[in-house]
């Protein structure tokens, strides 16, 4: 048996090599899964260490919530890889190819038009994509969001929003790739720094102009009010000489209950987004608990639904996770992991100038007669790295928990350890979190440390 398996041609090694590999790590993935889950059921009564920090009510809540959202990622898993799977060995890639080739033949187009015909084939293929995960996001917010008191949109803001997505990922995506395939075309033997330069020059444009112009397409943006949080978020980052420029609240209580903080920007044009639902007294999440007249039946595309609790965090809580945030800028993690990414996409470009003349690659996928520049993209960034994708990205969730680490003994050299501990437990509770972890799963999966070893990490803090 081992001989004959050895004896078949080397691209079909190459193919059923792909094919164990993607189901050894959805195995090794719903066994992570299915050890968390057994957490989740087996652990029904807040642990004695966590008796200062969460009620049982909401306890029970955050268990429920994260058991209903693994066993929907058990499902949705297992459907992602028995499509990939039969796409693979149905030869879907090379008929989505052909069909492509169809299309651009109508607008009397050669098959020498191969930018051309790689932009019909992406856009059907993403457009296969979304569609085919549409049930699945549709389940997510109206079942599971919906049934945890998270989700605040109605369908049609669902559904607009969905569509509004595609569009601008094809405005994007579109002229990306063509402009990458033209580089490699003309390239010549250094193709790959001329790409990598390319792809670099990409991502630093997308990551200056996202909150300016691609995020406000979705969600407004509202500076903030001035008042003593805007100041006080001023003066701190003045402190450890942030070059903050603007200080925004993004309406994300339209869609969703969670919250979240980040900051962006180059060299000295920084700004800083605050989630509205991160703000206890901004949040309409607050005010819509509060008595309301008769006829308020205001129509609009997102839901406000009545709190029993507060939301969010109070204005220094905000400062301390705002010093947690500046924490990251201030000690060159934003800076580490953009090198770590270039790095990285240097190497795979470097290996992809190596590999894509292997014609063995392509027939391995269907691809006999051809070697389509963006078919050889897919198959050596996607399928051939798949082991060292794994492994890098198991590497950088170790890293990112130990910038997180990092981060949160900054915000407590700032001396806010009492307010960022009290932050976390509200954002836990806020987000139903659930402060109890498999140590194999969360080693795996965790990109921040389980709130428990944060909170010992800030030390023996009183709360009020």
């Amino acid at each position: 048996m081992v001989e004959s398996v050895f004896d078949l041609p080397v691209e079909k090694l190459i193919f059923y090599a792909v094919l164990g590999f993607s189901w050894t790590v959805y195995l090794w993935e719903a066994y992570l899964s299915y050890r968390q889950r057994s957490i989740y059921r087996s652990t029904t009564h807040v642990p004695q260490e966590l008796g200062k920090i969460m009620d049982s009510e909401t306890f029970e809540k955050s268990r429920l919530y994260q058991l209903d959202k693994s066993n929907f990622s058990f499902w949705s898993g297992l459907y992602s890889e028995t499509e990939g799977t039969l796409i693979l060995l149905l030869g879907g890639i090379p008929l989505l190819w052909g069909v492509a080739g169809s299309v651009t033949t109508r607008f009397g187009l050669s098959s020498e038009y191969e930018i051309t015909q790689s932009l019909v084939f992406l856009m059907l293929a993403t457009l296969f994509s979304a569609l085919t995960g549409l049930p699945w996001s549709l389940y997510n917010t109206f079942v599971i969001e919906e049934k945890h008191g998270f989700n605040q949109q109605t369908m049609g803001f669902f559904l607009k929003d969905a569509v509004k997505k595609f569009v601008v990922t094809q405005c994007i995506l579109l002229p990306v790739t063509s402009l990458l395939l033209y580089i490699i075309k003309i390239g010549g033997d250094y193709f790959f720094i001329y790409a990598w330069l390319f792809t670099l020059a990409v991502s630093l444009v997308l990551v200056t102009i996202y909150a300016d112009y691609i995020a406000p397409l979705f969600d407004k943006f509202t500076p903030l009010p001035d008042g003593e949080l805007k100041t006080d978020i001023e003066s701190m980052a003045k402190s450890i000489n942030f070059p903050l420029t603007k200080v925004y609240v993004v309406e994300g209580s339209k869609r969703s209950s969670h919250s979240n903080a980040y900051f962006y920007g180059f060299f000295k044009n920084k700004r800083i987004v605050l989630f509205d639902t991160l703000l206890e007294d901004y949040s309409p999440l607050n005010k819509s608990g509060e008595p309301q007249p008769e006829s308020d039946d205001s129509a609009s595309d997102s839901k406000a639904k009545p709190k029993n609790k507060k939301q969010g965090c109070n204005n220094p809580e905000i400062l301390a996770v705002l010093g947690h945030e500046l924490g990251h800028w201030k000690l060159g993690h934003t800076v580490k992991n953009i090198v770590i990414s270039q790095m990285n996409s240097f190497l795979c470009f470097s290996l992809f100038a190596v590999l894509i003349g292997r014609k063995e690659l392509f027939v391995a996928f269907g691809f006999d007669n051809s070697q389509p520049t963006l078919i050889g993209l897919m198959i050596i960034f996607q399928f051939i790295f798949s082991p060292y994708n794994e492994l890098l990205s198991f590497c950088l969730t170790v890293l990112s928990r130990r910038f997180e680490f990092q981060a949160d003994a900054f915000a407590r050299s700032m001396g806010k350890a009492s307010e960022l501990y009290s932050a976390l437990i509200k954002l836990n509770k806020d987000n139903l979190g659930f402060p109890v972890a498999d140590w194999l799963f969360s080693m795996w999966h965790y990109s921040h440390p389980p709130l428990l070893e944060r909170l010992r990490a800030l030390g023996n803090v009183k709360q009020d």
